[in-house]
């Protein structure tokens, strides 16, 4: 069986997987807003929703960070993940800003190419 480290390890592989894909939906929201692919947007609208109801859920924290909390001590702000310290700790600050403005610039844009129909 895997021992303490090696599930602490796999915990923060996992963990770091599942954030590389839902930063990366974030990111990618206003690059479909601004090349008008409004059905690509609405799906990763959909994904990112499910990321914010299982934190919702979970009071705001990814449930692998209580599983990784089991497997340490350690409590830096990137104990439970393979990023940066820094981005660990700003992480929902950086990526909630890119996520209002690219749900505002989809709004904007969907409603600039529905008007013009």
């Amino acid at each position: 069986m895997f021992c303490t480290g090696t599930r602490l390890q796999a915990i923060k592989v996992l963990h770091t997987a599942a954030w590389t894909v839902f930063a990366s939906a974030i990111v990618a929201l206003p690059v479909a807003a601004w090349r008008g692919e409004f059905h690509v947007a609405v799906r990763l609208i959909a994904l990112i929703s499910l990321e914010l109801m299982v934190l919702a859920a979970n009071r705001g924290r990814c449930p692998l960070t209580a599983v990784a909390a089991r497997h340490t001590t350690e409590r830096q702000p990137n104990f439970d993940i393979y990023l940066p310290v820094w981005l660990a700790r700003w992480n929902k600050t950086i990526f909630g800003a890119i996520l209002i403005g690219g749900l505002l610039l989809t709004l904007a844009l969907w409603l600039q190419q529905s008007g013009s129909r």
